[in-house]
């Protein structure tokens, strides 16, 4: 089979597209001939050296594909459509899976609709309800709106918790997007202290739950952002991960409650714990098309180094899918 994999960590030019053999399943897994793959963050970050948690040469975590094996006792058969994470191999003809991390595409989505959804809806779950536990009708800050975490993220506050979502962006045209997915407040974080905008929009109180990607440059607009006794769930460091004096008093002052999360190194059965319970709240909507995976780009698999430069630039809205197979 052909898949991606690294030369020497780096820069996007590193990709290379060689020749690997098949994997084999194990009990407990299923072999997912992919026919989309999508990026992700930490894709570049395990390319460039620096995760130390990925043991598969192959990028990619998410896959979007048909079952082209079972071992042992599965709820699904060859030739069932499913999305889900993998431990790597994603940008490859053919991936291993967990049994108990896939899910079913929804029978009126694509391939690539399949493959947007898995890393960053996830994601978005587990920080907004498992660990940000946001409830009805409260407010959220969620940072680069437009990304593919900030657009499932928008779409689970909106529609299961009918919450006030306030997003920063970086263009007219990602926050107009934002919009479109149901968010409230929309502001441009070039061209405003968004700190100001949030306080306005709370009545001078700070939102209740802050998803911040950006970490070190954000620290004291984020500070200055959240109510008392607020949740902030930090998910990136896209601005640093450093941040000099921290005034540790001006945190138990506000006694903010600071969580840190990664969803890549989790363990197996924590995934599947989420993926079981993502898959009875959520997929229900994506049914009937209230939520909807947002995907922007599809590039071959050839051209995977681009869809990485591409997310490097943050031109995207959404997700970035690469073509492994033709649908």
């Amino acid at each position: 089979m052909k898949g991606i994999t690294v030369k020497q960590p780096g820069g996007p030019e590193q990709l290379e597209l060689t020749e690997l053999a098949t994997p084999k399943p194990m009990d407990g897994q299923l072999l997912i001939k992919v026919q989309n793959a999508a990026v992700n963050r930490t894709d570049i970050i395990t390319r460039q050296g620096k995760s130390g948690y990925m043991k598969n040469p192959v990028l990619g975590v998410e896959v979007a594909g048909i079952v082209e094996d079972v071992t042992g006792n599965s709820p699904f058969a060859v030739g069932e459509r499913v999305m889900g994470l993998v431990n790597g191999g994603g940008y490859a003809e053919y991936a291993l899976m967990p049994v108990d991390r896939a899910m079913k595409i929804p029978d009126n989505f694509s391939f690539e609709q399949g493959a947007a959804i898995p890393e960053v809806f996830l994601t978005a779950f587990q920080t907004l309800y498992w660990i940000g536990k946001l409830t009805k009708h409260e407010s959220v800050l969620i940072h680069a709106g437009a990304s593919g975490v900030g657009t499932a993220a928008i779409q689970l506050a909106k529609h299961i918790s009918d919450a006030k979502v306030i997003v920063t962006a970086g263009s007219q045209k990602k926050l107009d997007f934002c919009q479109q997915l149901g968010a409230d407040v929309l502001i441009n974080y070039k061209e405003k202290a968004f700190e100001e905008d949030v306080l306005k929009a709370t009545d001078g109180k700070g939102v209740d739950l802050i998803l911040d990607f950006i970490g070190a440059d954000y620290w004291e607009k984020n500070l200055a952002s959240i109510k008392q006794g607020g949740r902030w769930v930090l998910i990136g460091t896209l601005g640093g991960g450093v941040v000099p004096n921290v005034n540790l008093m001006a945190l138990m002052a506000k006694y903010v409650q600071l969580y840190g999360t990664l969803l890549t190194p989790r363990s197996d059965e924590y995934k599947a714990n989420l993926a079981k319970e993502f898959t009875e709240v959520v997929i229900p909507y994506f049914e009937n098309g209230s939520i909807k995976p947002i995907v922007d780009t599809v590039f071959p698999i050839e051209d995977t180094a681009k869809a990485h430069t591409y997310m490097e630039e943050n031109r995207n809205i959404g997700k970035i899918i690469i073509q492994v197979q033709g649908n």
